[in-house]
């Protein structure tokens, strides 16, 4: 077995549970996220206004993705992960 066969076996599960986390948790993660870039856009008193939100935006993608990859894997059910823009 090569090394990535060992991480692949490795991680594997932990990427699988962290999809099923993001499927079920995933509009609260999402209000957390936006929660972080409204604080991180106050202290930057919004010069970095752009950024934060295209960084947000990319984290709540990858979230989406993740919850994706579980419920193809055969998760079990729950909420969807995309839930309304705040």
């Amino acid at each position: 077995m090569g090394l990535l066969d060992n991480l692949k076996a490795t991680f594997g599960p932990l990427k699988d549970r962290a999809g099923d986390l993001a499927r079920q948790h995933g509009d609260r993660i999402e209000q957390g996220l936006d929660k972080a870039a409204r604080a991180v856009d106050e202290r930057t008193e919004g010069k970095y206004s752009r950024q934060i939100g295209s960084g947000a935006g990319k984290a709540k993608d990858a979230l989406g993705r993740l919850a994706g990859e579980s419920r193809r894997s055969g998760g079990s059910g729950g909420t969807s992960a995309r839930g309304p823009a705040s």
